[in-house]
C-alpha cells in the first residue's frame, strides 16, 4: 500500500494545478501553496522510498535547508537572484522568506535529479544536467509568481524579452545556486542517489510540469513569451529525456532475436 502514495500524492498535485487557473486571488495563493506542500511531500517520500534514509536526508538537507540559506541571504542581500521581496501571500515568513519557499526547490530538486540520471552515467554530466534542468523550471516560475504579485524585483531589468519584472541575473542566480545544490546533494547521498528504485513516478511528474507549464503559460494564463522561454530552456533536458525513454521502449522490440525451431530430422 505504501510503495501507490507517490502515486496518489502526484494525482492529487495534477488536480490542484489543474484548479489553478480557474482559481484567482485567495484561492489561486492557497493552491499554490498546497501544490508546493504536495509536490514537497511527493518527492521526499520517493526518495525515502526508493532509496532509503540516507537520500531523503540528503534532499532536505541540500535542497530544503540550502534553499532556505539562499533565500535568506537573496533577501538581504541581494545575490545571487537580485534584489527582491516577498509579499505576504504565501504564509509564515522567516527572515524575509516564506516558509514554502525551500520546500519548492526541493519538489522540483528530486526530478530533476533521477531526470539527468537517466541521461548520463558521468557524474559530473548529471549534475550539470540537473543543475539546467531545475534552473529551466524558473522560467516558468518566476514569471508566474511575479504575475500574481507573490514577489517583486526591486531592478527588474534587463529583463527577458516579454518576460518583465524579472532580471536576467535572477536566472543566472538559479543556475549558480543549483549546480552547488546538485553537487551537494550527489555527495550527501552518494551512490544510492544515482542507482535503483522505481522512478517512473517521479519521471511523469518531470514531464507533467513542462508540458503542463507549456500548456498553461500560452493558453490559459495568457504568458506566451514566458511558454516560449521555459519551453526552449527545459526543453534542452526534457526532450532527449523522451527520446530516450522512446528508445528505450522501442529497442527491445525491434531488436529481439528470432527463434529458431530446430526442424526435426526425417
Amino acid at each position: 500500500m505504501i510503495r501507490h502514495l507517490p502515486w496518489a500524492v502526484l494525482g492529487a498535485l495534477v488536480l490542484t494545478q489543474i484548479c489553478y487557473p480557474l482559481a484567482d486571488g485567495r484561492v489561486r495563493a492557497a493552491l499554490t501553496v498546497l501544490t508546493v506542500l504536495l509536490g514537497y511531500l511527493l518527492s521526499v517520500t520517493h526518495a525515502l522510498l526508493s532509496r532509503g534514509p540516507r537520500a531523503a536526508l540528503a534532499l532536505i538537507g541540500t535542497a530544503t535547508l540550502g534553499g532556505f540559506a539562499v533565500e535568506g541571504v537573496g533577501v538581504a542581500t541581494g545575490f545571487p537572484f537580485g534584489t527582491y521581496d516577498y509579499s505576504g501571500q504565501l504564509g509564515p515568513k522567516l527572515l524575509g522568506v516564506p516558509l514554502i519557499i525551500p520546500l519548492a526547490w526541493t519538489w522540483m530538486a528530486w526530478p530533476a535529479w533521477l531526470a539527468a540520471t537517466r541521461l548520463t552515467a558521468s557524474r559530473w554530466g548529471r549534475v550539470a544536467l540537473a543543475a539546467a534542468g531545475l534552473a529551466a523550471w524558473d522560467l516558468f516560475l518566476d514569471p508566474q509568481m511575479v504575475a500574481e504579485g507573490y514577489w517583486t524585483w526591486r531592478s527588474p531589468t534587463p529583463a527577458l524579452p516579454g518576460v518583465p519584472g524579472i532580471p536576467v541575473g535572477n536566472y543566472l542566480g538559479w543556475l549558480g545556486f543549483a549546480v552547488l545544490l546538485m553537487t551537494a546533494l550527489s555527495r550527501a547521498a552518494g551512490r544510492c542517489a544515482a542507482t535503483g528504485g522505481d522512478d517512473r513516478v517521479m519521471i511523469v511528474l518531470w514531464l507533467w510540469t513542462y508540458a503542463s507549464s507549456v500548456l498553461a503559460h500560452a493558453v490559459f494564463l495568457g504568458m506566451p513569451a514566458s511558454a516560449v522561454w521555459g519551453g526552449l530552456g527545459m526543453g534542452t533536458v526534457v526532450i532527449p529525456l523522451i527520446a530516450r525513454l522512446v528508445h528505450h521502449v522501442a529497442v527491445p522490440r525491434q531488436c529481439a532475436p528470432a527463434v529458431r525451431v530446430p526442424r526435426a530430422r526425417p
